[in-house]
């Protein structure tokens, strides 16, 4: 039996949207971007963007006092006037976070909450205590892309957070882009970065359709909380598909390996229904084969040669990503290349 997780209520235009530091404090270094976010989100979805008492601290002060990143979770999720929370940007040291989370304040304010990378730790956080949060864009990153949001990603957002809940089909993206913009040149902010015809699925393994429940997030952050507290139960993976990402650390192929084989020796994989790999940022086509070689090795080892694995799917460190709302049903069928998402 999969798990089941109490899904947020939708935040429809007029909402009130908190916006959290809950990793690095970079955001006040590049204050005309996180204008330019503020802005897109307010045109393109209608939600009013709150910040956090302590989002604007600097980077010295959070990493000094991560309870003030958590104190700042903890106020969104009780204050009645904010509906939902985002992740302003990503970091490295939200683990940091775990002595301080309360598990039973989000049970009891299931509110949305986006974000990826870093926020691989409030994600799981919010699995662990049963309600479903979203993996996807931060308002630093695609929400204040340059020349402004891609349709591609507004649309992930609609259809996970803002229109009536009903399932939908994931797409490839038309295009992608891991172009780097100085976020510090507000000069550039209205110039789009330049953006690569889009390559499609890849099915690497795995005929049969498969079923079952989100599970994920970043891969390096998801090794700093192996082994943790903040570590999700056995039974939360049971059944789950796996969304797994890499970063843009650009991890060897082997590393994605080694780390897949532990997942394995806790018998994650033996238990999972399926697999979805997020489009790697920063690998040469060479990496890319490498990386999939290694997949498909581990899960031989494993015994899971009819795992269905979905590769190059767009959520995580290239843009523009889907939002994924972890928890949710997944339906994987490889003979339709159908990827569908129950909320």
């Amino acid at each position: 039996m999969s798990p089941t997780f109490l899904r947020p209520a939708r935040l429809p235009p007029g909402s009130r949207v908190a916006a959290l530091s809950l990793s690095s404090g970079f955001v006040t270094d590049v204050m005309g971007r996180y204008r330019a976010g503020v802005r897109q989100v307010a045109d393109e979805f209608g939600w009013e963007i709150t910040l956090a008492p302590n989002a604007l601290r600097g980077e010295e002060y959070l990493y000094a006092h991560p309870q003030a990143r958590a104190d700042d979770l903890h106020w969104a999720l009780q204050n009645p006037e904010i509906d939902g929370l985002l992740s302003i940007i990503g970091g490295d040291d939200s683990v940091r976070l775990l002595p301080f989370l309360d598990l039973d304040l989000i049970r009891a304010h299931p509110k949305p909450f986006l974000g990826f990378s870093d926020s691989t730790v409030t994600l799981l956080a919010f699995l662990r205590a049963g309600v479903m949060p979203y993996h996807g864009p931060a308002l630093l990153t695609d929400l204040a892309e340059n020349g402004g949001l891609h349709p591609f990603t507004v649309q992930g957002i609609r259809r996970a957070l803002v229109d009536k809940p009903q399932p939908f089909d994931l797409s490839p993206a038309p295009e992608w882009t891991e172009h780097f913009s100085d976020w510090q040149d507000e000069s550039l902010q209205e110039v789009r970065r330049p953006f690569m015809l889009g390559d499609g699925w890849q099915w690497l393994q795995g005929d049969a359709p498969a079923q079952g429940h989100l599970m994920g997030g970043c891969l390096g952050v998801l090794d700093m909380l192996n082994g943790t507290p903040g570590w999700p139960a056995p039974e939360l993976w049971n059944g789950a598909v796996l969304a797994l990402e890499t970063s843009e650390d650009v991890p060897a192929p082997h590393q994605v390996g080694y780390w897949l084989r532990n997942y394995a020796a806790q018998g994650i994989l033996g238990r999972a229904a399926g697999l979805l790999l997020a489009r790697p940022r920063g690998y040469t086509p060479a990496m890319v084969q490498e990386l999939y070689g290694w997949v498909r090795r581990v899960l031989r080892e494993a015994g899971r040669e009819d795992l269905t694995v979905a590769a190059n799917v767009d959520f995580g460190h290239t843009s523009p990503q889907l939002t994924l709302p972890l928890g949710a049903q997944v339906r994987l069928d490889p003979a339709a290349g159908r990827i569908t998402v129950v909320p």
